[in-house]
Order: C-alpha cells, then sequence, then structure tokens
C-alpha cells in the first residue's frame, strides 16, 4: 500500500509527478498522479513508453504533432499508442490532474528537459 503524501513527488518539468508504481516494483507498468501546472505547454514524446492518462481535475489540451486538438477535462481518458510527438496543454486558472500510466515502466527519476528546438523524450 502506499499513499501519495508518503511518495517523493518528482519534479518531471511543468509540474509533480507521484509515481506510485515504478520499474523497481516489478509490475510491468507505471502509474502516476501527475499535476501539470496551470497555463503550462509541454512539448512531449515518449519514445520508449505508451502512455494513457485519465483527467481527474482540471482541463486541457492534448495537440497532435498534425495539429489535431483534443479537449481534456474531468472523465475524460487519452491514449498515445505510436510513441505520438504532442503537446500536453493545461488550461490557465487550475492545475490539470492526471492518473498516468507508462508502459513498460520508469525507472522513476524522470524528468522533461524543455528546448525550444525539440520535443522533450525520455
Amino acid at each position: 500500500m502506499r499513499r501519495k503524501n508518503e511518495i517523493a513527488a518528482v519534479e518531471w518539468g511543468n509540474g509533480l509527478s507521484f509515481r506510485f508504481l515504478v520499474e523497481a516494483d516489478r509490475m510491468g507498468f507505471t502509474l502516476a498522479h501527475t499535476i501539470v501546472r496551470a497555463g503550462s505547454k509541454s512539448p512531449l514524446h515518449y519514445r520508449r513508453h505508451l502512455e494513457a492518462c485519465y483527467c481527474i481535475s482540471g482541463r486541457g489540451q492534448v495537440i497532435a504533432e498534425s495539429g489535431d486538438i483534443h479537449e481534456i477535462e474531468p472523465g475524460t481518458l487519452y491514449a498515445l499508442d505510436e510513441h505520438d510527438r504532442h503537446h500536453l496543454v493545461a488550461s490557465p486558472g487550475s492545475d490539470l490532474e492526471l492518473i498516468s500510466i507508462f508502459n513498460p515502466p520508469l525507472h522513476g527519476d524522470e524528468r522533461h528537459h524543455f528546448d525550444a528546438s525539440d520535443f522533450s523524450h525520455y
């Protein structure tokens, strides 16, 4: 059993990630409570992981590399099943909170490094 207040938050680049399950737990996936700071825009590309996120609070968008915009609000699930380059945008006014699943699992200490010339990856 793990409780959020017992897990050290990882500053992932534009918010916090409470990583409940990581590679060392040998479950085959990572489960995290991800907080995306209000008003932030994160260029992301998971080259090694597939990702699914379920929104529990706040609003935002996933903007595909093609320009397609997908709205996120509580009760919305989005899945990136082709190592998709995308922007994750949190609406201004309140943080976007997601339950995130990664497969294969994260080591646990990964962080994004945002650079205007490329999508951040790990």
